[in-house]
């Protein structure tokens, strides 16, 4: 792996399963992000006092600060299942529908990339969001019809690089957006040091403080950059 490649934050073949065995589960053990976390936090009590689902999440922030980990960990903090795309993905109106019918009450979907969707599929969305509904038409020409499926009320958390690439009917359609921005070094060592506990790996000072400093502010980079040490 080239220099360049260990200090880029977006994500390689290697770093999905080391996210994995590194990704926190609750979210008093994610670290940094403190504003994020604390509003979050508000953001779950309010909905299991309201006893009704998640409204829309749309987390965006530059790649390998911790979007998909905190998607995650939203899930589980309320105990739901959650499925997993991308905006390449979903090419075709018949992928959304497919996914869309196969979620059950209460599910987290979670669309990677959400600002690379297709326009015809964002627009297929759009009633699923708002009336947890997909609307399909059914035959050609003179004769086609629009048919209504009733869907199980669910939660969109949308990540993205670039929110200003988002539509704004789809971005209006989130309840509430997150920004997640750059680590201190302080933040990055903890997150060294924790990560260095999992992997059984033997960091002592000044190493995960050097580490840190070549890391970027990117938890992505620092685990990959103790990995390769």
């Amino acid at each position: 792996m080239t220099n360049s490649r260990l200090v880029s934050p977006n994500e390689g073949r290697e770093d999905a399963t080391l996210d994995m065995q590194l990704r926190p589960e609750k979210l008093d053990e994610y670290v940094g992000q403190e504003r994020v976390k604390e509003n979050v936090q508000i953001f779950l009590e309010a909905a299991r006092r309201r006893k009704q689902p998640l409204e829309h999440v749309l987390l965006h922030g530059g790649p390998g600060l911790g979007k998909t980990t905190l998607a995650h960990i939203i899930a589980r903090e309320i105990g739901a299942n959650i499925r997993i795309t991308s905006g390449p993905a979903v090419e075709h109106g018949g992928d959304i529908a497919a996914i869309l019918t196969n979620l059950e009450e209460g599910d987290i979907l979670f669309i990677d990339e959400v600002h690379r969707l297709r326009r015809t599929v964002e627009e297929m969305l759009y009633p699923a969001l708002e009336e947890f509904a997909l609307d399909l038409i059914v035959g050609k020409g003179p004769s086609a019809r629009t048919m209504r499926i009733e869907l199980p009320h669910f939660t969109l958390i949308g990540a993205t690089t670039k929110p200003h690439l988002l539509s704004a009917p789809l971005r209006d359609r989130f309840g509430v957006s997150y920004h997640l921005d750059f680590y201190t070094e302080q933040d990055i060592e903890k997150i060294l040091l924790r990560s260095a506990r999992i992997l059984n790996v033997d960091l002592k000072p000044p190493a995960h403080e050097y580490i840190a400093r070549r890391a970027r502010w990117t938890p992505r980079i620092a685990n990959r950059l103790l990995k390769r040490s």
